[in-house]
């Protein structure tokens, strides 16, 4: 392994403040990583990172060198990519949440690996929050507020969260004019790990006896565009079903504030050109999706 490998190494040891994790996100070993450390700090002649039972912490001396080597590679990384003549090469490791993955999000993909032939992508569709860091992610799309303050973000979009039911199931059993009325419908819940059954309208809540308790929002749609009831999902959810009057928007002055649609990254230190590249693809051609809109699902 070389000087460069190691400091690379060393700063996803930092962000990571794990060894298997940092060597999974550069594609290394444990063992490469655990040599990377020993051999830095051999050579600094100082203790790096504090070893804790549940992660890494590094030194005073670890933080000032994870620095000076964030320095080095990003100036390496402009280096190598000026003298190449085409900066956007390698692998890009991206995730997003399955629906809007499958709907939006891969034919995004497919568009820069058409602009970018020197590019590859692993796209990983899953409905829970990677860890970024831990999982080697380059970039996430993220629906909702941050709960993590280290990612940087920027803004796509927004989504609102909307309740629906099919013309059928609205002419059997007439149509909920405020959010108490739904108490007396038969609902589709999605599994909550709360346990309750209910779902919030501002400050006011309504309990639901559900018919139906779904944990995959296909198939809670599918449920809905049979009559089997309401049901709540994010407005792109359900966009396309609105638009060909399969399902109908209810309770529209009832609604909470829409949600912001973000691309994240884990830093923006030494971040190569290939993910420069697909953040800026990917912000134009997800801002002009009219799911993404404020309006997108009247």
């Amino acid at each position: 392994m070389d000087r460069l490998d190691e400091l690379a190494l060393f700063v996803a040891i930092v962000d990571a403040g794990s060894l298997s994790a940092a060597a999974r996100r550069l594609h290394r070993s444990a063992a490469a990583a655990t040599r990377a450390l020993a051999s830095l700090e051999a050579r600094a002649g100082s203790r790096l990172v504090e070893r804790t039972t549940r992660r890494l912490a590094p030194t005073p001396a670890g933080l000032d060198l994870a620095e000076r080597a964030r320095g080095l590679l990003a100036g390496y990384e402009m280096a190598v990519s000026g003298a190449s003549g085409d900066a956007v090469r390698g692998l890009l490791r991206i995730t997003a949440p399955v629906l809007f993955g499958r709907k939006h999000v891969a034919p995004v993909v497919s568009g820069f690996l058409d602009a970018y032939p020197e590019t590859q992508i692993e796209l990983v569709l899953a409905d829970r929050n990677l860890d970024l860091v831990e999982e080697g992610i380059d970039i996430a799309l993220r629906i909702g507020q941050l709960a993590e303050s280290r990612l940087l973000a920027r803004r796509v979009g927004q989504v609102g969260q909307i309740v629906v039911a099919s013309p059928n199931y609205l002419a059997t059993r007439g149509t909920p004019r405020k959010p108490a009325d739904l108490a007396e419908h038969d609902t589709i819940l999605g599994v909550v790990r709360s346990g309750l059954r209910e779902w919030r309208f501002g400050a006011s809540r309504v309990r639901l006896a559900p018919r139906l308790i779904v944990n995959e929002v296909e198939a809670a749609l599918i449920a809905a565009r049979a009559g089997r009831g309401i049901a709540r999902v994010l407005s792109y959810q359900a966009a396309e079903d609105i638009a060909a009057g399969r399902l109908v928007r209810l309770l529209a002055a009832h609604e909470p504030p829409p949600v912001p649609v973000q691309l994240v990254t884990p830093s923006a230190d030494f971040r190569p050109a290939r993910v420069n590249a697909f953040l800026d693809f990917a912000a134009a051609a997800l801002r002009a999706l009219p799911v993404l809109r404020a309006d997108a699902a009247g």
